[in-house]
């Protein structure tokens, strides 16, 4: 019988066991040998313009990407603990509540990067329109979530979001869908490659 826990009895994203399951991935060999993260680092400085909020922000690897003119937010405090190692900005919600940043109509951007996935609907629409009110007028919402091949490689993921899915979620916050497309690859390449992404960004209607 497989050791793999099943999605029903998956160890939950708040435990510090999962923000070094998340270190452990990101020192794969062939992770540290090859730039593995370039396509990634040029699409989400493309997508997410100006001061962004992430939200879910793991250890960080977004917040590096945006290269200081972003701050993340994350249930993990474990994880957030390793982003500030890294000489990052994160914070756990209630530290974000807290923080100077608590501010409406704040950030150009919001970032939803593969965080959606590991909740129901209910709990996704809440997230999203928590973290609105500190998105500018004009600001712009992006949401990635895995493809098939990405979402079946950790057992914490529970809800398969695809593009309809995404956007179904924007529309019952009031969001206009304004783009969507894979990454890095065309969608078909989803069930063969685990980093391939659906990416949907949207705006207030």
């Amino acid at each position: 019988m497989s050791s793999r826990p099943s999605r029903q009895n998956a160890g939950d994203t708040i435990a510090a066991s999962y923000a070094r399951r998340l270190v452990a991935l990101e020192r794969a060999w062939w992770k540290r040998v090859t730039p593995v993260q370039l396509p990634y680092r040029w699409n989400i400085r493309r997508l997410c313009p100006g001061q962004t909020l992430e939200i879910g922000c793991g250890i960080g690897r977004n917040l590096k990407h945006l290269s200081g003119r972003a701050i993340g937010i994350d249930h993990n405090s474990e994880a957030v603990r390793i982003a500030r190692e890294r000489r990052l900005e994160a914070y756990t919600p209630e530290g974000f509540a807290s923080s100077h940043h608590e501010r409406a109509d704040t950030f150009d951007s919001l970032l939803f990067a593969h965080v959606l996935e590991h909740m129901d609907r209910l709990t996704s629409l809440r997230l999203i329109r928590t973290y609105l009110p500190y998105l500018r007028r004009t600001g712009t919402v992006v949401m990635i979530t895995p493809q098939e091949l990405g979402f079946r490689s950790d057992p914490t993921h529970l809800v398969f979001l695809d593009f309809a899915g995404l956007t179904d979620l924007a529309n019952a916050c009031g969001l206009r869908v304004t783009r969507q497309f894979s990454f890095p690859f065309p969608r078909r390449v989803g069930t063969m490659f685990t980093y391939n992404e659906f990416v949907v960004v949207a705006q207030r209607s």
